[in-house]
């Protein structure tokens, strides 16, 4: 593979915390679309999850390529690229499980029109108070199967369609923008397309009844019987349509961000 130099984790958790921004700068409109001046409305509260969770997500890749980089010179190969992404995977459930899981209790909620819970802070509280850490936490096996593949792909794929679109004889850190541009669109979908299955399972699995599936097979056996298949993809277009836009910008605004560390504190 053609990356090379001495990888920093820390460049990378400040970088990625500027390619959370820039997903969501970009992936946020899709989400809402109420019109141009309500486009960004109520961004607040998902930029600080977002862009935390995308700086850890690039720590973890970066600290993997570092563990197994031995040679600053020596590019890293496809199965330690996508070793590092899974590390990456393993790092971010451990703040994504928990706040999907109050997120969907509190969507479900307002679907529903009820009022158990006054906001985040009360629902995670009270899942603690009734059923210990192991509720706040319900769904992690879940997401483990939904994150560490998936981010191992995104980031594999990234890196490889880099690598296959810089011309010989060039170092990949001159890709053009563009060429960023769709290799961080195409890991956006191939992300989910692996992703979302595993999505759905843990979406059901976090806001059904304490004691309606007796374990992961019930879910997806109970899901396949009731819906079938294709409730495997359920949102299929509406996650397809932001992944391109939002991942494109991620990456964009990481590698920018990256050589604008680079170029300021080069011994970092």
């Amino acid at each position: 593979m053609g990356d090379e130099g001495r990888v920093s984790p820390l460049k990378n958790f400040v970088a990625g915390g500027v390619a959370g921004a820039c997903l969501l700068l970009a992936g946020h409109p899709l989400d809402t679309i109420k019109g141009v001046l309500g486009l960004y409305r109520g961004m607040g509260a998902p930029l600080a999850g977002v862009a935390p969770m995308m700086a850890i997500s690039f720590f973890g890749f970066g600290l993997g390529k570092q563990l197994q980089q031995t040679d600053a010179n020596t590019p890293h190969t496809h199965t330690q690229l996508f070793l590092s992404g899974c590390l990456a995977g393993i790092f971010t459930t451990v703040i994504v499980a928990p706040g999907e899981r109050i997120k969907c209790l509190l969507q479900v909620q307002a679907s529903g029109g009820g009022s158990r819970y006054a906001g985040p802070v009360d629902c995670a509280m009270r899942l603690y108070k009734e059923q210990g850490i192991r509720s706040v936490y319900k769904g992690t096996v879940l997401t483990l199967i939904r994150d560490v593949p998936s981010n191992g792909l995104y980031f594999l794929t990234y890196e490889g369609l880099k690598d296959l679109m810089t011309p010989e004889g060039q170092s990949v850190a001159q890709l053009s923008t563009p060429k960023i541009l769709l290799a961080g669109g195409v890991a956006g979908i191939l992300n989910w397309t692996i992703a979302l299955p595993p999505d759905v399972l843990k979406s059901n699995f976090q806001t059904a009844a304490e004691g309606k599936y007796r374990g992961l097979v019930d879910v997806l056996r109970t899901l396949l019987r009731e819906e079938g298949p294709k409730a495997l993809y359920k949102g299929f277009n509406a996650v397809f349509l932001r992944a391109f836009p939002a991942n494109a910008a991620c990456f964009l605004g990481f590698e920018l961000a990256l050589k604008g560390l680079n170029a300021v504190a080069p011994g970092w």
